[in-house]
């Protein structure tokens, strides 16, 4: 059987994300899906997952699995509006996922927990765990620098990096949130280069550098070679000292403080009032 994964990628222009359809011709997962979020009004819209939603319809595909990489800080996840229509699909993340909403939750008035150790998901995934989506192999990598919780789904030939790797052109993710350390993101990310140099990479974002059409795939060989941040021959010191000096010109993503406080608690959206059905 082909470890060869059909894949979908889906971009949401507002927050630079990738979703991504996975599947094997009969089972599929969804990888970190986006709602749209008007902070003024507290709107959700579900345009950008009403594209994915058709496609895994029209190719008659059971959805196994609704995967986010990480609590992402720049979009509210559409997660919950998968489960309410597939709710035979496990709702996964890396367990990291606990102690990003310990060190998050007092600042929403929220428990560590929320009395639940699965923090509202399905199922936590341990590092190295092993899954299946219908005749693909799958196998979990956490790549914590990011975040704590930032795990990489590596499904046949293909890996999807979360907030680690970008495009080549653009390097790797911020590593000054809370729980955030670049050192940390320098060895996860090495973690990935072991990988085959044939391995597909899939980021989570693109945001079209220099002006050029956004893209979502490059190879292990290719972020080897030319990745601005992380390249062959770059050390950890260099590249601790270039993250560090490029975080500090950054802002807070203009949605962190709605999109945390949903993501922590598995895309759970009824706090953000007019959630869509």
């Amino acid at each position: 059987m082909s470890q060869v994964p059909n894949i979908h990628p889906f971009h949401h222009a507002g927050s630079g994300t990738w979703s991504y359809l996975v599947e094997d011709g009969h089972e599929a997962a969804v990888i970190d899906p986006v709602f749209d979020f008007d902070a003024e009004t507290a709107t959700l819209r579900d345009t950008p997952v009403r594209g994915l939603a058709e496609r895994l319809s029209a190719r008659g595909l059971q959805l196994r699995w609704i995967l986010e990489t990480h609590a992402h800080a720049d979009h509210v996840s559409a997660a919950q509006w998968f489960k309410r229509r597939w709710p035979q699909a496990t709702l996964a993340i890396g367990a990291g996922i606990r102690a990003v909403r310990a060190r998050f939750a007092p600042q929403f008035g929220l428990t560590a927990d929320g009395g639940d150790a699965r923090c509202g998901f399905d199922h936590l995934f341990a590092d190295g765990e092993r899954f299946a989506i219908g005749a693909l192999q799958a196998q979990v990598i956490a790549v914590p620098g990011h975040t704590e919780d930032n795990v990489a789904y590596l499904i046949g030939d293909a890996l999807f990096c979360g907030d680690s790797l970008f495009m080549p052109d653009s390097g790797t993710a911020r590593c000054d949130f809370p729980g955030g350390d670049a050192a940390t993101l320098f060895r996860s990310i090495h973690r990935l280069y072991a990988l085959p140099s044939c391995t597909r990479v899939f980021v989570c974002h693109d945001y079209g550098a220099s002006g050029r059409t956004v893209a979502c795939e490059a190879s292990i060989g290719a972020q080897r070679r030319d990745n601005i941040h992380v390249r062959d021959g770059v050390g950890e010191a260099e590249f601790v000292a270039l993250r560090q000096a490029r975080d500090v010109t950054l802002g807070p993503p203009r949605l962190m403080q709605p999109s945390v406080r949903a993501n922590i608690q598995a895309g759970r959206t009824d706090e953000l009032h007019a959630a869509p059905r």
